[in-house]
C-alpha cells in the first residue's frame, strides 16, 4: 500500500437488508461497535472543549509529530497510521505531521500553517542526535508559534515493550529452558549517529531489553557508528551465542532496516511500526514536555 492509498473504513459501509426482515447481509458485530466508539470518540472530542459553564475552552497545544522523512512509501504510510492511534486515543488534541527531509509536509510548513498559538515537537526518533540538537530545534526557533520540544522516544519502557513485542511475533518464545537461554542473544540494530551521545541512549535501551528478555542484548548500527551488525552477531557467536535474533529498533519500514534484517542468522524483528504503545509513548512525551516550562520557544518576529 502507497502513502497514497488509505486504506477503507469498512465501518461505514451500509449493511444490505435481508428480504424476510433477518439480521442485514454482511452485518458486522465489531464494525458496528467500531462505527459507535468514533461516533463516541467525536463527541467527547467536541465535549472536551466545553466548560461546566457552557463556555468554549481553549484548545490544547498541538502535538506535532517530527518524523525523518524516507524515500520508501512504507515509511509515509506507517507514520500517517500512528498518527491515526494517537488521534484514537486522544479526541480533541490536534495532531500534525512535519519531516526533517525528503517528505512533505516539511515541519517548517507544518508550523507555519498551524491554527494552534502553542505546539509539542515529539521528534519520531529513538535516540539524542544532530536532528534533535540542531535541525528541530533551528526550525523550531524560526516558526511564528510558540512551541516545545519533546525528548526522543528513547531510551523508555514503552519502547522496550515494543520492541519484546515485535521479536515474540517474529518468533521469539518468552519461555525457554536454561541451555536454550544459554546459548541465546540479541543484537539491537539502530540507524547510528556521530553524536556520543545517541549511542548513550541506545545502549540503555539496549540494556532495558536485556532485562527484559533475560539474555544479553548488544546495540549495533547500520551507519556512521560502530559496531556494525555483523561485528555484533559475531562477537556474540564468540560468546557462544547462537541462536542470536535482530531486534529492528527503527520507527518504519526503510533501507536500513531491509539491510539489518538480511543480516540476522535466525530471525529479525519488524521495525516499531503502528504498535499501539508508540502512540502510548508519542502522547508521554507531548505531556512531559508540556509539564517541562523551561522547553518554550517563543515565535519569531516577522521581519518589517
Amino acid at each position: 500500500m502507497t502513502a497514497s492509498n488509505h486504506p477503507r473504513d469498512e465501518s461505514t459501509t451500509l449493511p444490505r437488508v435481508t428480504p424476510t426482515g433477518g439480521p442485514p447481509q454482511g452485518a458486522h458485530l465489531d464494525s458496528t461497535a467500531h462505527l459507535m466508539n468514533r461516533i463516541s470518540s467525536q463527541l467527547a472530542s467536541q465535549l472536551s472543549l466545553v466548560s461546566l459553564d457552557g463556555r468554549r475552552r481553549p484548545a490544547p497545544p498541538a502535538l506535532v509529530l517530527v518524523a525523518h522523512g524516507s524515500r520508501d512509501p512504507r515509511a509515509l504510510s506507517t507514520v500517517r497510521t500512528l498518527l491515526d492511534r494517537v488521534r484514537e486515543l486522544r479526541p480533541g488534541l490536534p495532531v500534525h505531521l512535519g519531516h526533517i527531509e525528503l517528505n512533505e509536509p516539511l515541519l517548517p510548513d507544518t508550523l507555519a500553517a498551524l491554527r494552534s498559538e502553542e505546539a509539542v515537537l515529539v521528534p519520531l526518533l529513538l535516540s539524542r542526535g544532530y536532528h534533535i540538537k540542531q535541525d528541530i530545534p533551528e526550525m523550531a526557533a524560526a516558526a511564528p508559534v510558540r512551541t516545545r520540544m519533546a525528548a526522543p522516544l528513547g531510551p523508555h519502557p514503552l519502547l522496550v515493550e515494543t520492541l519484546h513485542a515485535r521479536l515474540v511475533e517474529a518468533g521469539w518464545r518468552t519461555r525457554m529452558d536454561e541451555a536454550t537461554r544459554r546459548a541465546s542473544g540479541v543484537v539491537l540494530a539502530a540507524a547510528g549517529s556521530r553524536d556520543p551521545d545517541s549511542a548513550v541512549d541506545t545502549g540503555r535501551t539496549a540494556r532495558l531489553l536485556a532485562e527484559r528478555l533475560g539474555v544479553p542484548v548488544v546495540p549495533a548500527y547500520a551507519t556512521t557508528a560502530e559496531p556494525t551488525v555483523p561485528t555484533a552477531l559475531r562477537a556474540l557467536a564468540a560468546r557462544g551465542r547462537h541462536r542470536i535474533a535482530v531486534a529492528s529498533c527503527f520507527t518504519a519500514p526503510g533501507r536500513f532496516a531491509t539491510e539489518c534484517a538480511q543480516a540476522a542468522p535466525w530471525l529479525a524483528s519488524a521495525p516499531l511500526g503502528t504498535h499501539p504503545a508508540m502512540a502510548r509513548l508519542i502522547l508521554h512525551r507531548y505531556d512531559q514536555a508540556l509539564a517541562t516550562p523551561s522547553t518554550v520557544t517563543a515565535p519569531a518576529l516577522a521581519s518589517a
